[in-house]
C-alpha cells in the first residue's frame, strides 16, 4: 500500500518538505487520491479525516487494473495452449510420419489457428499499437516478450502493420544524460527526470499532447544530413551508430536559450549504439550485431497477411538477416531510427524500423 488509514492522525508516514523555513506538511486528500490512482475528477464527498481513512484503506487502482489485465492475458494464453496441446498430438504424429520441418510446423499452426480469423483485441488497450501482434503471438503459442530471441522454431514473427515494421526496440548503450561529465547540464535527480530535461533541449513539444516533449518525428535524427535541430545519425568505422549534435547546424531561432553553453561548441555525442562488439558481457553493453542476429539470423522471419476484410489469409517467410546487411541498410536510410521517446514515460523507446514496402521486398515464400 502507499498510505495507511491512520494517516489522518499526524501524517507521519509521508511528510512533504517545504524548505528550511517551513515545517513539512501532510499530503492533501487530493494528493492521496492521486497516489491511489484516482483521477482528478473523482469527487471526494466526505471530510478530510474520513477521506484520509478511506484512501488509506483503498487499494491502488492502476495496480489492480494491471494485475487483472495480466490475469486475463494468462487465462487467454492457457486456453490457447490447451487447444494447441490437443493439436500438437496431431502435429507430432505428422512430424513423425511425414518428417515435417520447422517451417511446415509454423504453416500448420497458421492454417489451424489463424487463417480466416480476424484478430480479437477486445478488452485490450485500444491505444496500444502492439495489441494485434499480441493476439497473433498467442495463436502461435508465443508469449509476447522482450527477450530478443526468435519467436518460434528459430523464426521471428512480424505482425502486419499499416506503414512501418520494427526490427527491434533497442535502446542506445549510452546517452548523454546518463554520462557523469554531463549530468549537471540536465535537470532532475533520476534518469527519467534527466531524460525529460534532455527532450526539452533536443526534442519538440507536441501540441496535440498538451505540449508534451518528445524525441520523435521532426527532431529524431536521420542518416546522411543534419536535421533542423542540429542532429545527425552516423556510422563509425567500427560500425557503431552515434547521434551527433552540432550547435552550428541547429536552425532553431531560440537555440541559444535552449541549449546549455557547454554544448554550444564542437560535435557533441548524444547517444551511441555499440555495433559489432560489446565492451563487456553486461546486458547494458550488448551490441547491435548480437541483438539483430539473435532475432533474425537463425532461420529467418515470417509474417501473416490480411485480406481486404481484415481476416488473415496468407503466411509469408523471409530469409535470415545478418548484421553486415542490416548496417548497410542503415547507411542507405532504408532502416531508420524512430525514437518514440516522450516525457514522463519511464521506457526509453528506441525503435529501429523500415517501411512496409521494404519488408514486402524481403518475402521469398508465400503460403495460403
Amino acid at each position: 500500500n502507499t498510505i495507511s488509514a491512520r494517516y489522518y492522525k499526524d501524517g507521519s508516514e509521508i511528510l512533504i518538505d517545504q524548505g528550511s523555513d517551513k515545517n513539512p506538511r501532510k499530503l492533501t486528500p487530493r494528493e492521496c487520491a492521486r497516489l491511489q490512482g484516482y483521477p482528478d475528477n473523482f469527487i471526494i464527498p466526505v471530510s478530510n479525516s474520513q477521506a484520509y481513512k478511506q484512501f488509506g484503506n483503498s487499494v491502488t487502482v492502476p495496480v489492480i487494473e494491471a494485475i487483472g489485465k495480466n490475469m486475463i492475458d494468462a487465462m487467454e494464453l492457457l486456453e490457447i495452449l490447451r487447444y494447441n496441446i490437443t493439436k500438437s498430438t496431431i502435429i507430432a504424429d505428422s512430424v513423425n510420419e511425414f518428417h515435417m520441418t520447422d517451417k511446415e510446423l509454423i504453416i500448420t499452426l497458421f492454417k489451424e489457428n489463424v487463417k480466416g480469423r480476424h484478430p480479437d483485441t477486445s478488452g485490450k488497450n485500444v491505444n496500444h499499437d502492439g495489441k494485434g501482434g499480441h493476439w497473433l503471438e498467442k495463436q502461435f503459442g508465443v508469449r509476447h516478450n522482450a527477450d530478443n530471441k526468435p519467436d518460434l522454431y528459430g523464426y521471428e514473427l512480424k505482425n502486419q502493420t499499416t506503414s512501418k515494421t520494427t526490427f527491434g526496440d533497442w535502446s542506445a548503450n549510452s546517452y548523454i544524460f546518463k554520462e557523469p561529465a554531463y549530468l549537471h547540464l540536465f535537470n532532475g535527480k533520476t534518469v527519467t527526470e534527466r531524460r525529460d530535461s534532455f527532450m526539452r533541449i533536443f526534442g519538440k513539444p507536441n501540441l496535440q499532447k498538451g505540449g508534451r516533449y518528445s524525441w520523435s518525428g521532426e527532431p529524431c535524427p536521420k542518416i546522411m544530413k543534419f536535421n533542423k535541430f542540429g542532429q545527425i545519425l552516423e556510422i563509425t568505422p567500427e560500425k557503431d551508430i552515434v547521434i551527433i549534435y552540432d550547435f552550428s547546424q541547429d536552425q532553431r531561432e531560440d537555440k541559444s536559450n535552449i541549449v546549455p553553453t557547454p554544448l554550444q561548441s564542437g560535435r557533441i555525442e548524444l547517444a551511441r549504439w555499440f555495433g559489432e562488439k560489446s565492451p563487456s558481457s553486461k546486458a547494458k553493453d550488448k551490441c547491435l550485431k548480437a541483438k539483430l542476429e539473435d532475432k533474425f539470423n537463425d532461420k529467418g522471419w515470417f509474417t501473416c497477411k490480411k485480406d481486404s476484410s481484415g481476416a488473415y489469409e496468407e503466411i509469408c517467410f523471409g530469409n535470415p538477416i545478418n548484421f553486415d546487411t542490416w548496417i548497410e541498410l542503415v547507411a542507405q536510410g532504408i532502416v531508420f531510427f524512430d525514437s518514440g521517446m516522450y516525457a514522463g514515460n519511464n521506457r526509453p523507446y528506441s525503435q529501429w524500423r523500415s517501411n512496409n514496402s521494404f519488408w514486402e521486398s524481403l518475402i521469398v515464400e508465400r503460403y495460403q
